[in-house]
């Protein structure tokens, strides 16, 4: 089973938007030290939308051949064709991939029956273990709960990130789907009350800034050590917050610059991180523990 602290880690880039992929070895290294339990490779985080598909899928392989086993790692195969996120999904599966994560259609609004179409076809195309991914906030669609309970029983489909922050949304689909469908949370302000509630783990932003303290995080929830666990998300509370600052991944890539972990490069349309964020980040990191 996949669970506990899932990094969705950032696709390191030069100041030109160029790959670099001496930062990627370095993350992935810094992940694999600190504890973290699963590697996302190009979800959202990693600005999936701006890499073309030879690039995607050379990060994804890249990371696997990397890791080599020692933890999973989930391929973002999403898109809003679905023949693209079969193909997307085929060469994660191809490249050694152990699950891979779908986002929901964005942009061209697919209904509920369109939602379970699109996902059913997918994993009736590609043998391999596919999480659902739901964040309307970013996607304008929205799978409810009714349609991530039919789509639990479909051969392949093995969890879903739950990134609303709807706590009511994560209880729904806990009592309609099988005790070993995963739910996972994707929301580092609501993690902990999540895993409390029986969610399997994390995929969280803030790992990739603190990867050792949502690892303790994820262990002491998921072991229902309800104390523990909310100890150490208060003290990620100013990271978990400011990390969305600006759109996400711009926070995050600019403090794993400030950390020396990579340079300072992102794609258009988004850009780096306005200069008046700076020093708010930066004392959230300091109160986090993350800079001393």
């Amino acid at each position: 089973m996949i669970a506990g602290s899932m990094v969705a880690l950032v696709t390191p880039m030069d100041a030109q938007g160029r790959l670099d992929w001496d930062s990627l070895s370095k993350l992935v290294d810094f992940h694999l030290q600190e504890g973290t339990n699963a590697i996302v490779a190009v979800g959202t985080t990693g600005e999936s939308a701006t890499l073309d598909v030879n690039e995607h899928i050379e990060v994804i392989r890249r990371v696997v051949d990397q890791v080599a086993g020692r933890i999973p790692v989930i391929a973002g195969t999403g898109a809003n064709s679905t023949r693209e996120a079969v193909e997307l999904t085929t060469n994660a599966k191809t490249a050694g991939a152990d699950a891979c994560l779908l986002v929901t259609p964005y942009y061209n609004k697919p209904t509920q029956e369109g939602l379970f179409q699109h996902f059913s076809h997918i994993a009736n195309a590609v043998d391999i273990p596919q999480i659902l991914y739901n964040v309307p906030g970013r996607t304008a669609c929205d799978m409810l709960p009714e349609t991530v309970v039919r789509l639990s029983v479909v051969k392949n489909i093995i969890g879903i990130k739950e990134a609303t922050g709807n706590l009511q949304r994560a209880r729904d689909i806990l009592a309609g789907v099988s005790s070993d469908f995963l739910v996972y949370s994707g929301d580092d302000a609501t993690a902990v009350e999540l895993m409390l509630l029986g969610g399997k783990g994390n995929i969280s932003v803030t790992a990739n800034v603190a990867p050792r303290a949502m690892s303790d995080l994820c262990a002491a929830a998921m072991r229902g050590d309800a104390a523990a666990a909310r100890a150490i998300h208060e003290k990620l509370m100013p990271l978990n917050n400011t990390l969305f600052i600006e759109s996400n991944p711009i926070p995050v890539k600019w403090a794993l610059h400030e950390m020396g972990l990579m340079p300072d490069g992102i794609r258009l349309p988004l850009t780096w991180l306005s200069e008046a964020c700076h020093e708010p980040l930066r004392q959230a990191m300091r109160q986090s523990g993350v800079l001393v």
